[in-house]
């Protein structure tokens, strides 16, 4: 059976990612070990302006280099921990707000395999929990070096590294704010002007 609507599928059951790429539907959702999560209401235009300005830093230090940056929407295919790698078995597509890859083989028919270097997720009502919460360790344990938790209304950024051990470790207790620069660990001598983010 063709699936066409969000509303053919069964939200409390577990979907693996061959299932995700036959859905035929607009909405945007993502898979988390398999759950189902909507990706609805559309960003606000502060969201995106702070996801375009964002991008817009990352892309001028990333121009003639190596590593590249993709916005939303982009599909971002996360091993499960025992990195079981078929399609069967990988139950997690998420689209971050901005990811960085510098290992370009990971992107495979227009999408991410694999764990990016940089994610970095804003803040809204709808995905506040699931970004500071399972978004979290998804990408803890998948691998990603550096993850940022930008909060639009608070103009705050919080940057988390990965350490030795493999666990997220904060950059600094107290979160970036307005007049700060926020040290990229993944590009050694790049920051990021915290009101340039979130403009004037």
């Amino acid at each position: 059976m063709k699936i066409t609507s969000i509303d053919q599928l069964d939200l409390n059951k577990k979907y693996t990612y061959a299932d995700y790429l036959t859905w035929q539907f607009e909405e945007m959702v993502e898979l988390i070990r398999g759950k189902v999560f909507r990706m609805s209401p559309a960003p606000g235009a502060y969201h995106q302006e702070i996801s375009g300005n964002l991008y817009g830093i990352i892309w001028t230090f990333l121009k003639g280099k190596s590593c590249k940056a993709f916005p939303a929407p982009f599909d971002v295919v996360l091993p499960l921990p025992d990195n079981q790698q078929s399609n069967d078995k990988i139950t997690t597509v998420v689209q971050p707000d901005i990811c960085v890859l510098c290992d370009l083989s990971n992107i495979i028919d227009g999408k991410c395999k694999g764990a990016p270097d940089w994610v970095i997720e804003i803040l809204s009502k709808s995905t506040a929990n699931k970004d500071l919460t399972e978004k979290f360790v998804l990408y803890q344990s998948a691998g990603v070096k550096e993850y940022w938790i930008v909060h639009p209304h608070e103009g705050t950024i919080l940057p988390y590294r990965l350490d030795e051990s493999g666990e997220y470790q904060l950059v600094r207790k107290t979160p970036y704010v307005s007049g700060e620069k926020v040290p990229v660990g993944v590009f050694e001598g790049f920051e990021i002007i915290v009101q340039e983010v979130f403009g004037e």
